[in-house]
């Protein structure tokens, strides 16, 4: 094992080449892009270099491009958390920031986050999403993310917020949590108007299906069998007389606006 002296200046020789090379013991190692305007990185920099993990080439790369410019830190971007975790061990980071597009409440991605939250040197998490659902952003911070950043945020309040994590903060949307509240309030609304028309096992299907999320997601959080997840959904569809999973979502989405029975 390299010590850390070692490993600094393979970093910086990494950062004015572009790319790192192959392991120790001669396996390959995915190639970890270095976005970097300096042709010297002092030791201050490399401590605060910020790690970007997104599957999408082409927006990795831009957004590190991005980033790099705007924060004048060093950025290192990775294609997945695997490739990430594998030279964790040897790499100076101060954040870690998941990007992620569709659905940040699959399997997938939740173990993703658990994985850097507990493996990845403890270093301070963040998820930037397409999604800004009340709940799916409770569910990451519950998991150890200290930020959950939308993408509708523009590139300056960005750098602020990954600066207030770094320094030890924790960031949520503020309009997330007035949805959240809100929610609340229709969700107390519709169990009292709606007492009696389902199971609790079907009324939390309903606001399963309510937030898009499929049958085996669904299974998997309410630790159901996915083939019994299919039952509550047909017997919902009955008693909602709806012909789809679409039109129960919305049914179920009338019932928290307005407060009424179906």
């Amino acid at each position: 094992m390299r010590d850390r002296h070692a490993n600094n200046c393979e970093l910086r020789e990494n950062a004015r080449t572009g790319s790192a090379g192959a392991n120790t013991n001669g396996s390959s190692r995915e190639l970890i892009n270095l976005v970097s305007a300096n042709s010297e990185v002092g030791a201050a920099e490399v401590a605060a270099t910020i790690v970007v993990i997104d599957k999408r080439a082409l927006v990795r790369k831009c957004f590190a491009q991005c980033l790099q410019t705007a924060s004048k830190r060093t950025v290192v971007s990775f294609p997945n958390v695997d490739s990430w975790l594998k030279v964790c061990d040897d790499t100076f980071a101060s954040l870690v920031l998941l990007c992620i597009a569709g659905k940040p409440n699959d399997l997938e991605t939740q173990r993703d986050i658990t994985r850097l939250c507990q493996q990845a040197n403890q270093l301070p998490t963040i998820l930037l999403s397409d999604v800004e659902e009340p709940g799916q952003i409770v569910d990451a911070i519950g998991r150890g993310v200290r930020g959950y950043i939308p993408t509708s945020m523009p590139l300056e309040v960005v750098i602020e917020i990954m600066r207030v994590v770094t320094a030890g903060g924790e960031f949520v949307p503020a309009s997330s949590l007035i949805a959240a509240r809100q929610s609340n309030n229709c969700v107390t609304a519709s169990q009292q108007s709606g007492a009696g028309l389902f199971t609790a096992r079907q009324a939390a299907v309903v606001e399963a299906l309510r937030r898009g999320k499929e049958n085996k997601i669904i299974a998997y959080e309410l630790n159901m069998r996915e083939s019994t997840v299919k039952v509550h959904i047909r017997n919902i569809m009955k008693k909602l007389k709806a012909r789809n999973r679409t039109e129960v979502a919305f049914m179920a989405n009338e019932i928290r606006q307005n407060g009424s029975g179906v």
